[in-house]
């Protein structure tokens, strides 16, 4: 089996973190006991662009269970858990290209042994298997019947892709999923945001300026999580609505360039490009911190603030000091990349149990009606969303209410008003 990972004989400690991930994944395992026994995705051969941690483990292992020959490869350089690859190609027996703090030229190396198969079916975290399939790779797009995609960036560029007609396959955004962006969007990245910020320092958060830059379902997440440990949250938008919705929510809304003069933590969360730039960096207080938990490692302008600096030097794992030209000290959290993944261990479980449901079930949902969809977009299925959220429910022990007759008909009508 072809495969690229750390070192193989971590795989025993990331099989006993799989198991202890998978018990706080009850819908998934759900799942996995269905496509056991049902198959419904024999012969089908994915290849998986993710987070490679112990909760993207038990996807994987749904998909084979369910008959699919699955390969993985990391979606970010420094968000592998290596024990975690180790153990889905030892324990496993699916072949896994990952590791932690890889360079570019290994990344994009991976990515293509992830397609060597000539998969079926594409599974995104920011579209780069798409995009690498369709710039470099245009020998495989006969083979491909459809696509999934996890994030907010990924979804950006997929639909910048159809806009443009040059998407060949239909691609399902499972992160609009109402039970992704509403759950791991907001409590998977709120917590796991502010849990890497901490690990990576161990600040007190309380009384603390923090500066949340968006404020989309991941930016109320992380600005609800910082808020309840005590620290003064500002936001930044460009959206009237959301900024709207965070003075509401009971937080100052302004500029980044007024922001950049008062914030202690920056924390950027847009999907976008830029949004800490030269112009923020040079009126900043020593002692800044910046961090990102955008998908990509380019919503703080890392090369500004190198340009401004006139020395570097790793002080902790995953923060670097920067000096600047007139002796402030700005730090830099896990190189630029999502942080709660570059220093903690990403969302818990719990929640990305709802979010991996949800990609099992689309792909079962692209391998049975293909033929039928257009080379788009397309919003998961409403009836898989709400399969998600009741079986979720059900693992919770919480029972809702359902319509009876006559309310049905009440809803159904126009002629029954006061």
């Amino acid at each position: 089996m072809d495969y690229d990972v750390k070192d193989l004989a971590l795989s025993p400690k990331g099989k006993d973190r799989i198991e202890w991930a998978q018990q706080s994944m009850p819908v998934l395992r759900m799942i996995r006991s269905r496509f056991l026994r049902d198959k419904p995705l024999a012969g089908v051969r994915i290849s998986a662009c993710l987070h490679v941690t112990t909760e993207t483990a038990g996807l994987a292992v749904t998909l084979r269970d369910g008959g699919a020959d699955v390969r993985v490869c990391a979606s970010n350089p420094l968000s592998t858990q290596d024990d975690v690859a180790a153990a889905l190609v030892q324990e496993y027996g699916i072949p896994a290209f990952a590791i932690k703090g890889e360079d570019n030229a290994t990344y994009y190396r991976h990515i293509a042994s992830a397609l060597a198969h000539a998969p079926h079916i594409t599974m995104d975290d920011g579209a780069d298997l798409v995009t690498c399939i369709l710039t470099e790779r245009k020998e495989l797009i006969p083979h491909v019947i459809g696509g999934t995609e996890e994030t907010t960036t990924g979804v950006i560029r997929l639909r910048s892709m159809a806009k443009e007609g040059v998407l060949k396959f239909p691609v399902i955004s499972v992160n609009d999923a109402d039970t992704k962006h509403l759950f791991d969007n907001r409590y998977g990245t709120g917590q796991s945001t502010v849990d890497g910020v901490l690990r990576a320092t161990n600040i007190l958060m309380a009384g603390m300026r923090v500066v949340v830059s968006g404020y989309g379902w991941c930016g109320r997440g992380v600005a609800l999580r910082a808020k309840g440990m005590g620290a003064d949250v500002i936001v930044t938008e460009i959206n009237p609505v959301r900024a709207l919705e965070a003075v509401m929510d009971g937080y100052r809304v302004m500029p980044m360039d007024q922001a950049a003069a008062v914030g202690q933590l920056f924390i950027t969360v847009t999907g976008n490009k830029g949004i800490v730039r030269k112009e923020h960096f040079e009126v900043m207080r020593d002692g800044a911190m910046l961090a990102n938990s955008g998908h990509f490692n380019v919503e703080i302008d890392i090369p500004a603030l190198e340009s401004l600096s006139t020395s570097k030097r790793r002080i902790r794992d995953f923060v670097d000091e920067y000096t600047l030209g007139d002796g402030r000290k700005i730090y830099l959290l896990g190189e630029g990349r999502l942080i709660n993944l570059a220093s903690a261990e990403g969302h818990p479980a719990s929640v990305m149990d709802m979010s991996f449901a949800d990609q099992s079930l689309s792909v079962e949902y692209l391998v049975r009606n293909h033929d039928r969809l257009q080379n788009q977009v397309y919003a998961v299925p409403t009836e898989i969303d709400h399969q998600v959220a009741r079986l979720k429910l059900s693992s919770m022990n919480v029972e809702i209410d359902s319509l009876n007759a006559d309310q049905r008909s009440y809803l159904a009508s126009w002629n029954q008003g006061t």
